[in-house]
């Protein structure tokens, strides 16, 4: 189960009710994390040497279910200085800095160790919200 941010709830709210503009980011950015981030943000980001976010393409979400999917694999660098365990995602409209728009955990925590290549094979990557 994925989450909107609070930065992203607002902005639609603002957008759907107050007729204020919001304009989508062109890219968006998958984010690893080792601490849950929450509505608000905080967590704690991936931060292993050659770390990335990296670039995210999502499909249409489906007509009655609502979820959309990683629509091509995202790979990101090879993991190196130390071992880390990946717990939950975020999605950005930054590649550093920027919002936070959507955070979810992993289905199950992923111990990654020196060299492992983290990716997300397509499809494998799902986002609702509700």
């Amino acid at each position: 189960m994925s989450a909107a941010s609070d930065y992203l709830e607002q902005a639609i709210l603002n957008h759907v009710l107050r007729g204020s503009a919001y304009t989508s980011p062109g890219t968006v950015y998958l984010a690893l994390f080792t601490a849950a981030p929450s509505d608000a943000g905080g967590g704690t980001e991936a931060a292993y040497s050659g770390y990335v976010r990296q670039a995210a393409a999502f499909s249409a979400p489906g007509a009655t279910n609502g979820v959309s999917a990683n629509s091509a694999t995202i790979t990101f660098p090879a993991v190196a200085g130390s071992q880390i365990t990946a717990t939950h995602f975020a999605i950005f409209d930054a590649s550093t800095g920027g919002n936070m728009l959507i955070h979810g955990a992993l289905t199950a925590s992923k111990v990654l160790d020196v060299n492992d290549v983290p990716s997300f094979p397509a499809s494998s990557l799902s986002v609702t919200l509700g």
